[in-house]
């Protein structure tokens, strides 16, 4: 599948939820990663005016779990995150922020990935790192 396809698909599945309320778009994707952006405004702050780190890992776990599905590429499976945990290194308070998830494993039915959050001047902003299940599907 062509790149325009996948980051259209990705984003179309963004609609009527989180990912829609947090304005993460999909951007890019490669034979190994793909990337997504969210905007950094005040409805992504902690009560001090920054960028909340739940709202960091919301970006990363959505464009890890959705990695999954893109470089799978099985439509017969189903991708859960079942833990993610994150080292916020900078803070930050306008612009974009952007994940960019790479795999560190790619097991049969777990995978471990590594999402990079960067702010618009390539300051690594949190290292994020996910592990998720793939199961079949009941349909």
């Amino acid at each position: 599948m062509e790149k325009e396809k996948i980051l259209a698909f990705c984003n179309s599945i963004s609609k009527g939820n989180l990912i829609e309320t947090l304005e993460i778009e999909f951007i890019d994707v490669g034979d190994d990663y793909l990337s997504a952006r969210m905007p950094v405004t005040k409805k992504v702050y902690q009560p001090d005016g920054i960028l909340h780190g739940g709202a960091t890992l919301a970006l990363a776990e959505t464009v890890g779990s959705a990695a999954v599905a893109v470089l799978n590429r099985d439509p017969h499976v189903i991708t859960r995150g079942i833990e993610i945990s994150a080292n916020h290194i900078r803070s930050v308070k306008n612009g974009y922020v952007t994940g960019i998830a790479k795999p560190v494993h790619l097991g049969r039915s777990t995978q471990l990935w590594q999402i990079k959050v960067y702010d618009d001047n390539q300051n690594l902003i949190s290292i994020c790192k996910l592990t998720t299940l793939t199961l079949q599907r009941n349909n």
